[in-house]
């Protein structure tokens, strides 16, 4: 495979894999545009993935620049991967395969998203377009030659999982989901598989949490009442996509107190699951009498149950992706030999037509014919002289050594002297 460095792109960020809910919040850039508008200042490209469990800078550039311009940010203990890991990384990551549900389905439509807002800040290059829509479309692939999705779960799923192995079972419960979006729909979905005895459906728009209500027979309720109906519910789970807590402790002590059992004193249990990020719930809510507070960091447990299935299907995913970084990484290497021609063509170009000129100026009154005849002549030398250093220059870049390809395009159009090999100097001597 070609050398790392003949692929200009860069990805830095956290994950589950070594950051918690805590760290990646911390992480995060609340504005993205703003971040993206700075990024672009930098770098040719610039693509923002923010989920619920990573944040991750994608650039055209290299990896030294990306880690400086990162710590200029106050971000620190990141991943950086560049080149060939860079690409790799990213057809993992659409695969489903480094997910933290190992086979989930979201991270195709969280990678289009970060490319569709990059291209409204104009920040995403047609080279970082390629190399992601070339991972989504492996990670399509992946899902249908493998069942890396068979028994998969979403984040969203995966929370009413955790819900239901604190409860036993969610028969006959009381369930609020707080948010409309994407993951709201994933949690309402799962949850409809359920024998509820209810469902609620909370959002900051109400038609949207009534059009979501709608397609799971649930109750839509507006967030001005929301501690009425966290009073009334078993579990709650939230997934807004709101920069700020929602779920406060004052407030939610208060509702707590609706909950006593009269000869009790004590506040029958609320299990609530914040999967947003970032987080919905104030911190300290968990210090609060009858309320089990659960994170994305506690879905991990689900993902290892359910992961034992699909470790075979990952690894046939992982063959898969080997194989289509090799072919894009050729057809990579001959966009990049198709540039170094074009160069070269147009410098030979601007030379034959500079040489005919001169012979057509020198002829004095040369009639239409004999004009032709040069430019004919001009034209067919020019491409017969080039034919062997476009073979040499194409078989280098599609071969990955871009450094020979440049040195050949120099040598002929600068007269720069080719740098000398010196394991071929060493057996000569």
């Amino acid at each position: 495979m070609s050398e790392t460095g003949s692929v200009q792109i860069a990805i830095a960020g956290i994950t589950h894999h070594t950051a918690n809910a805590t760290a990646l919040e911390v992480f995060r850039f609340p504005d993205e545009g703003s971040f993206l508008s700075r990024a672009a200042e930098r770098f040719k490209g610039v693509v923002l993935l923010q989920t619920c469990n990573r944040v991750e800078v994608i650039v055209q550039g290299d990896a030294a620049a990306l880690s400086d311009f990162l710590e200029e940010q106050d971000r620190y203990g990141f991943f950086v991967k560049e080149g060939i890991e860079a690409l790799r990384h990213l057809l993992l990551l659409a695969s489903g395969v480094d997910s933290m549900i190992v086979g989930e389905d979201q991270i195709i439509g969280q990678l289009k998203k970060s490319v569709a807002d990059a291209q409204v800040a104009k920040t995403c290059s047609s080279f970082l377009e390629l190399c992601i829509n070339k991972a989504v479309h492996v990670g399509i692939e992946v899902r249908k030659r493998t069942e890396i999705n068979r028994g998969a779960v979403s984040v969203g799923s995966a929370a009413v999982l955790l819900a239901e192995s604190q409860l036993g079972s969610l028969e006959g419960r009381h369930i609020l989901v707080i948010g409309s979006g994407e993951m709201g729909l994933l949690v309402a979905q799962a949850l409809a598989a359920k024998n509820l005895t209810a469902i609620y459906v909370a959002n900051r728009t109400f038609l949207r949490a009534k059009v979501l209500a709608e397609k799971i027979g649930g109750k839509a309720v507006r967030l001005s009442e929301l501690y009425h109906y966290i009073t009334l519910s078993d579990v709650v789970i939230s997934c807004t996509s709101a920069p700020h807590p929602i779920i406060h402790c004052n407030e939610l002590k208060e509702a707590m107190k609706a909950r006593c059992w009269p000869l009790e004193g004590h506040p029958r249990h609320l299990i609530i699951i914040d999967i947003a990020q970032p987080r919905d719930v104030e911190e300290g809510a968990e210090k609060i009498d009858g309320v089990r507070l659960f994170n994305i960091d506690n879905l991990r447990i689900i993902n290892e149950q359910t992961m034992t299935n699909r470790k075979a299907e990952a690894e046939r995913a992982r063959q898969f992706i080997e194989e289509e970084l090799v072919v894009f990484i050729r057809q990579l290497n001959r966009k990049t030999a198709d540039d170094i021609l074009a160069a070269l063509h147009t410098w030979a170009k601007a030379v034959r037509t500079r040489e005919r000129d001169k012979a057509v100026a020198r002829l004095g009154s040369a009639d239409e014919k004999t004009a032709e005849v040069i430019d004919d002549l001009t034209h067919v030398l020019s491409k017969k002289l080039l034919t062997d250093a476009t073979f040499a220059i194409r078989a280098s870049a599609e071969a990955g050594d871009l450094r020979a390809a440049e040195a050949l395009l120099k040598a002929i159009t600068q007269g720069e002297r080719l740098p000398c090999d010196s394991s071929v100097r060493n057996k000569k001597a």
